[in-house]
Parts: C-alpha cells; structure tokens; sequence
C-alpha cells in the first residue's frame, strides 16, 4: 500500500516485549487463522529483538539474524508451508527470549557473556579448555579492555593494534588453541566495538 501499516495495531495488540512473552502467547500465535499476519508479527518481534541484541553481542546478533533469514528465505522459496515457518518463527522467538537470562545462568555478567560467546565460538576450544576455562577468559578479556579503552581507539590504528595485542596475550595465557586463535581476536575486538560506542558501558 501507499501507508506504513503498524502490525501489532493491526493484529490488535499493543506493542510486546519479547523478553516478557509468555510460552501461551507464542504458542497461541501459531493458532491463529490468518498465517500472513502471524508471519509479519513474529518477523516484527523478532527484528526488534535482533535489533536490541545488536547493541551489545555480535555473536548472537549474526546467530539469530542467520537462523530468521534461514527461515524466511525457505518459506519464500516455498521449502516450507505458512504453518512450518509459523512454527520455526516461533521456536526462535522462545529461544531469542530465553538467551536474556543465559549470562544468569553460567554465571557471567552481561558484558562478560558477549566475550564468552566470542571465544567459544571454536569447537577445539570448548573441547581443549572447557566451559569455566571460557569464562575465566571471557573475564579477563573485559578487565583488559577497560583497562586499555580510550576515546575513539577503534578509529585509532595504533591503539586498535595495542587492543589486539593485550586480547592475544590473554589468549596465549590461557592456552587457546592457535589454529582458533585469530577469529577469536577479530570477535573480540568486534564485540569491544560495540561497547565502546557507548562510553558510559565503561565509566564505572
């Protein structure tokens, strides 16, 4: 049409939270008799969700972005029926939910899960140094990049370099696998990235 159409106005429901969205709701979308609409909605909550994880981990953010895009492109490629799309939408939706409080349960600040993600992305080391070696790292890894923020270093080459350098050593400290290591530093210093276009993520 030639007008922005607001889809939860239009399904009759003020704008959710998806952090907050009861397993009967999610569930109660796949009943619905109008699959065009169920699919616009889940594809609006789950972009707003993709859109706030953006803002703080970039392992999840490429995740969850991958698996939406996975599932619209086979539904528009007709490898899955309006009913089978309905219901992957709304498995990841529980899933990206769920995610909020996964720091809680390993044991991790929010800000430490972001770089927990980023080195256990390596199936080697997950395997080699296991889960609580992962988060010793994922610690360190946020204390040093604290300690070496500067206004504007991820424009800055010199200080980038430096970033680097520190996030390898720890790395190398903890015995991360070599052939691993190099992604790993490249997430890392995406992930730092992201927090540090925000200054008072590091203003303690």
């Amino acid at each position: 049409g030639d007008q922005v159409i607001d889809i939860y106005q239009l399904a009759g429901i003020e704008t959710p939270e998806l952090s907050i969205l009861s397993d009967e709701f999610l569930d109660g979308l796949a009943d619905k008799d109008k699959p065009n609409l169920q699919i616009g909605l889940l594809r609006r909550l789950l972009d707003d969700r993709i859109r706030t994880i953006k803002r703080s981990n970039v392992v999840q953010t490429r995740k969850f972005s991958e698996m939406l895009d996975e599932a619209v492109n086979r539904y528009n490629n007709r490898s899955l029926t309006s009913a089978q799309v309905i219901a992957e939408l709304v498995t990841l939706a529980k899933q990206m939910r769920d995610d909020l409080q996964r720091h809680a349960a390993l044991g991790l600040r929010e800000d430490e899960i972001a770089f927990y993600d980023a080195v256990a992305q390596n199936e080697s080391a997950v395997t080699e140094l296991g889960d609580e070696m992962l988060k010793a790292i994922a610690r360190d890894l946020v204390r040093t990049i604290r300690d070496n923020w500067t206004i504007d270093w991820d424009v800055k080459e010199s200080v980038r370099a430096k970033m680097r350098s520190a996030v390898r050593r720890i790395l190398v400290r903890y015995d991360y696998p070599p052939d691993a290591e190099l992604e790993a530093i490249e997430l890392v210093i995406d992930q730092a990235e992201i927090f540090a276009a925000d200054e008072e993520e590091f203003s303690y």
